[in-house]
């Protein structure tokens, strides 16, 4: 069964005994807790769409100077992460369809480079992603209520500090967590970085609906269009739940996984939910398919800029 390389270290708790594993593996191993064996060729399909995709956003960008501002620079850094998920793994990937048909026979010292290498890549771009979803929720933020003074708040100067930390943060910690994988700490620090990116994300853009919804009441109540008013106001909280949603059933499972490695790794139905990890993982790259729709193709300009690419008309 296929997994990413780095994350096939949390596919199950490092610190349950083999006896307790089997014990609660053979307990509640019929029904749903089989699993689900999912096919190397879906997520090596799913890479490539996914690293197409970010491809396109990434060289609309660079080719564009109307997009060169700090918020596409963000929405850039986001789809290279997302880029760096693919590639990961389509490489492993391949290299796992190459060696199960017997094309290629490599040395187990260099599987296990190659899986460090992997582990880093993927590692920090997990951590990349959640930092420049939450970046981009921030920007929002400073775009509706600092307009006037957005430009000198987030200068190009301010974007590029935060985008180089923002990377080096990733790998850093990336490192780290490859080397302590194994201590609940480190995990801990994980699912609460996740916390923090979802708990930012919600209070910033629950703060933007509410204030376009109250500049909405007084436009309606003034124009005497309370029919405009509900079908924006219904347009907003869509566009909220689409961000808020897929954020959360894309990342939610994997990070609940987490949990329950810390909190029971013995417990039949924390091992029965242990077996779904692949489902995860495929969640996690259809994220990254779908990043480029809701934070960039939504962009005129950069639609624009796209199909311009796409036709080769540099």
């Amino acid at each position: 069964m296929s997994t990413l390389a780095p994350l096939r270290l949390l596919r199950e708790p490092w610190n349950a005994s083999e006896g307790n594993q089997s014990n609660t593996t053979v307990g509640a191993g019929s029904g749903w807790c089989q699993g689900l064996d999912i096919p190397n060729e879906l997520f090596l399909a799913l890479g490539l769409v996914s690293l197409v995709e970010n491809l396109l956003v990434v060289a609309a960008i660079l080719k564009n100077r109307n997009l060169h501002s700090p918020m596409y620079y963000f929405i850039c850094c986001l789809a290279v992460s997302d880029m760096l998920v693919s590639v990961s793994n389509l490489v492993e990937t391949l290299f796992m369809l190459l060696m199960e048909h017997g094309v290629l026979v490599v040395r187990a010292s260099v599987v296990r480079h190659m899986d460090n290498v992997i582990n880093m890549l993927i590692c920090s771009s997990v951590v990349s992603s959640l930092s420049f979803l939450g970046v981009i929720a921030v920007d929002r933020y400073i775009t509706i209520f600092y307009a006037l003074r957005y430009h000198s708040i987030m200068t190009l100067q301010r974007a590029m500090v935060t985008m180089a930390s923002v990377w080096l943060a990733s790998t850093v910690s990336s490192t780290v967590f490859i080397t302590y994988y194994h201590n609940n700490a480190i995990l801990l620090c994980l699912i609460g970085f996740f916390l923090f990116v979802l708990v930012l994300m919600l209070v910033l853009y629950i703060h933007m609906f509410a204030l376009a919804r109250h500049h909405l009441r007084s436009i309606s109540s003034q124009q005497k269009q309370p029919t405009v008013y509900r079908s924006s106001s219904l347009k907003g909280a869509v566009t909220l739940t689409i961000l808020l949603g897929v954020f959360f059933i894309c990342w939610g499972p994997f990070f609940f996984h987490l949990i329950l490695i810390v909190t029971c790794p013995t417990n039949p139905f924390c091992t029965c939910f242990f077996s779904y990890f692949n489902l995860f993982l495929i969640l996690i790259i259809c994220n990254s398919v779908v990043d480029p729709l809701i934070y960039a193709f939504r962009s005129r300009e950069l639609r624009r800029t796209l199909r311009e690419v796409v036709l080769c008309s540099w």
